[in-house]
């Protein structure tokens, strides 16, 4: 069961440090919406994107299947470095938008599986899932560790985690969309608090698979002196 909590844990804390940017292209896509761009090319776009980004993380997952759990917690220094990377530069990352254009002009079909099927097939759609893969490539190198030395079981956990915290983005960038402020405060201070998540994520990630065992000193977290 803790080994559930932990991959449950884990699983919403990669996901909300690595992903904070993406709301803020969410909110533009969505103040996009008209006749011809709509917020199911968004949610499907987006779905399509993460799941590459995913698929290209798995073999973290099968390369831990080989290795000692304790030496694949040492890539968990992998974002730490770049959280400290982040920290010291003090450097906005510039988020680049590519805006969706309306060209495309499609009848809306009365048959609700034809719809879908042509939401999916719709150039808008994989124009979003494009900027998707762009926005979050960097975070492959945040899953891979994160995916490393899970059983099959908590992989899972991880996953189911991640897909419903895709649909939670849309749901909370479509609300924001509606409100300017707050859209407004989450575009200027989110990116302040992603170096210290991800430092957080890589400590806990080499701590929770026994990396600080590797220590020539004992390292025993809460032992007296």
């Amino acid at each position: 069961m803790s080994k559930l909590v932990t991959a449950f844990t884990e699983g919403i804390i990669a996901f909300t440090a690595t992903n904070i940017d993406d709301i803020i292209i969410l909110l533009v896509f969505f103040s996009q919406i008209d006749i011809n761009f709509r917020r199911r090319h968004i949610l499907l776009g987006q779905y399509l994107g993460f799941a590459a980004i995913i698929i290209a993380s798995l073999p973290g997952f099968f390369g831990g299947l080989a290795i000692q759990r304790e030496w694949i917690g040492l890539l968990g220094l992998l974002p730490i470095a770049i959280g400290v990377q982040q920290l010291v530069s003090k450097k906005e990352e510039a988020i680049t938008v590519q805006t969706v254009s309306t060209d495309f002009s499609q009848p809306t079909p009365t048959n609700p599986i034809l719809a879908f099927l042509l939401s999916v097939l719709h150039p808008q759609t994989y124009k979003v899932a494009a900027v998707t893969i762009a926005n979050g490539g960097d975070n492959i190198s945040i899953y891979i560790p994160l995916f490393a030395g899970q059983n099959f079981t908590s992989l899972a956990v991880i996953l189911s985690i991640f897909f419903i915290m895709v649909g939670v983005w849309c749901a909370i960038a479509y609300s924001l969309s509606r409100q300017p402020t707050i859209a407004n405060i989450l575009s200027r201070y989110g990116h302040a608090l992603v170096p210290f998540v991800l430092i957080a994520l890589g400590v806990f990630i080499m701590y929770e698979r026994g990396t600080f065992s590797l220590l020539p000193i004992d390292f025993k977290l809460g032992d007296g002196a």
